[in-house]
């Protein structure tokens, strides 16, 4: 039977998206690893690739479709000896013998307006990733074969496939969970439940921008992605209750050792922001009480500084991690900062690239931005807003002086981190900036 092709899940935020490009044709051959589609996730536009080889035998999603829901079957791969007659009409399954009383019958799918509100459609669930046999190779199942398996805890390998070349179809599977067949899969191997979201209580209607008066206007259509940064964070702004703390960081001695350092070698060009970054990165391993984020059982506190970099694109902005900063020098912050930036303006981010993350800073002082405050990026604790360095007078020894002062801005969601832990993260910082030679220690 036609291997079909599902729409990935390519965020764990994702539940539709729009397939971009096509990258083959029908008849292509593809083998695994060839670059197949391009799909815009809720972060970025993504690149897809083939895992099975074959031959396209049919495109199901046309290029420019909007809204493809999770997967769905968007092609359909042809193995050695298909052809396209055997591709199932309108992306369904063929028919299979009837589950016995015993079995369980599977739920009739309900359209959008129907599905309850707190409960994510089925076909929205992404189908366990394909076991591997005894001897190491990939075992053949459809996607509903693997998802049925993966439900009622079956190890796939443990069972003979009555499909094309050995596949296991949906049939297989139910004749195992009759029949008692196939070998329960060990725990690990059995995805847990999700559990169902919290309902947001409502607040209202948002205010409608149709008011009378209004002059002549272009509207630029919401990308998934501009979804998404409007409905995180205005959720941030409604479930973290925000308070502030700005602190003035002199910043003279930071840019001279920036530019000795930069005068050693070709080799690297340390920017203020990779600075900023190892600073913040040192003062959250001293006060690791502000590397936490918030959860209804407990407060997490973690043991590793994963450091979310705000990167503006078009269209939105996205927000790049820098895995263990604590633990990298300045040279390798630098180099990661710089390939990130650059493959995350070219919409080529893996997911794990920009997941994650136990603490943000978002920098606005290369356009001249004096000061600002951040929205929290949930579900972390905090936030850095840096601003522009900037000429300043200073009092110092009782006496007026000119000092470049730089101004910083924390955001802290007061459920995780209290005001004296916020503070004595921004004192530790200040002084690592102030001091920056002790950051290199």
């Amino acid at each position: 039977m036609p291997t079909p092709l599902l729409m990935p899940a390519l965020s764990p935020t994702m539940t539709e998206g729009n397939l971009v490009k096509w990258h083959v044709k029908e008849g292509d051959t593809i083998s695994s690893g060839d670059v197949v589609a391009e799909i815009e996730t809720d972060k970025a536009t993504m690149e897809v690739e083939a895992v099975d080889e074959g031959t396209i035998g049919k495109i199901v999603v046309a290029e420019g479709t909007e809204a493809v829901a999770v997967n769905a079957v968007i092609a359909y791969i042809l193995e050695e000896g298909e052809s396209a007659d055997d591709i199932p009409a309108e992306g369904a399954e063929p028919a299979a013998p009837a589950p016995d009383a015993k079995s369980e019958p599977e739920a009739k799918p309900t359209s959008k307006a129907e599905a309850p509100a707190a409960s994510p459609p089925a076909a929205n669930t992404p189908a366990p990733a394909a076991p591997a046999a005894a001897d190491g190779s990939r075992v053949k199942a459809s996607p509903l074969a693997r998802r049925m398996a993966a439900q009622a805890g079956l190890d796939l390998a443990s069972l003979k496939g009555s499909g094309p070349q050995g596949r296991i179809v949906k049939a297989d599977v139910e004749s195992a969970m009759s029949g008692g067949g196939g070998k329960k899969a060990s725990p690990d191997a059995t995805p847990a439940a999700a559990a169902a979201p919290a309902v947001a209580p409502s607040l209202g209607a948002a205010p409608s921008a149709d008011v009378p008066g209004l002059p002549a206007y272009d509207e630029i259509p919401n990308s998934n992605m501009r979804k998404v940064i409007a409905k995180r964070l205005t959720e941030s702004k409604q479930f973290a209750p925000h308070f502030y703390l700005t602190v003035d960081c002199e910043i003279d001695e930071l840019l001279k050792v920036r530019k000795d350092l930069n005068a050693k070698s070709d080799a690297y060009k340390l920017s203020v922001n990779d600075l900023v970054i190892r600073a913040a990165a040192v003062a959250l391993k001293q006060v690791p009480a502000a590397n936490a984020s918030w959860t209804e059982k407990a407060i997490r506190i973690y043991k590793q500084v994963d450091i979310s970099v705000a990167v503006a694109i078009d269209g939105g902005l996205i927000t790049p991690v820098i895995k263990d900063a604590g633990s990298k020098g300045l040279i390798e912050i630098s180099s990661s900062m710089k390939d990130l930036a650059t493959r995350a303006r070219a919409g080529k981010l893996a997911p794990d690239e920009f997941q994650g993350g136990t603490f943000s800073i978002s920098n606005l002082g290369m356009f001249g931005i004096k000061d600002f405050a951040a929205v929290i990026n949930p579900p972390q604790g905090a936030i850095l807003a840096v601003g522009a360095g900037e000429q300043r007078a200073v009092v110092k020894n009782g006496a007026l002086a000119i000092a470049t002062v730089m101004s910083c801005t924390l955001s802290v969601d007061h459920r995780v981190v209290d005001g004296a832990v916020g503070a004595e993260f921004l004192a530790a910082f200040k002084k690592l900036v102030e001091d920056p030679l002790t950051m290199l220690l």
